[in-house]
């Protein structure tokens, strides 16, 4: 018995699920590079279009990467995912609020 006989032999993905993965990490790197360099957008959609593109990378990691999807055996791992990014909501989010007050009531 060797220790990798106690694994899952869930899929880990095929080289045409890693180039797909690559194809479009690319792309959503080479999106928000060009709307900042070429200037061509308003402040408000070059960083709505960085926003956007950032929470799809982290989608496209996460799915042919990381390998997680919605099977029983991956669940517990969404759900520590899906926890870590609230905590990280929470803390920005807070900080955010924290700085404001700040700033509101330093400033008047």
């Amino acid at each position: 018995m060797s220790a990798h006989d106690n694994h899952d032999h869930d899929s880990h993905g095929s080289v045409a699920s890693y180039l797909v993965g690559f194809v479009l990490a690319a792309v959503l790197t080479i999106i928000p590079f060009w709307a900042v360099m070429a200037g061509n957008l308003s402040p408000l959609a070059t960083g709505l279009t960085v926003v956007i593109t950032a929470v799809l990378q982290v989608l496209v990691h996460l799915k042919f990467f990381l390998h997680l999807d919605s099977s029983k055996g991956q669940r517990m791992n969404v759900a520590v995912g899906l926890f870590t990014v609230l905590v990280i909501a929470i803390i920005v989010v807070g900080t955010l609020w924290v700085m404001w007050n700040m700033n509101y009531f330093m400033m008047h």
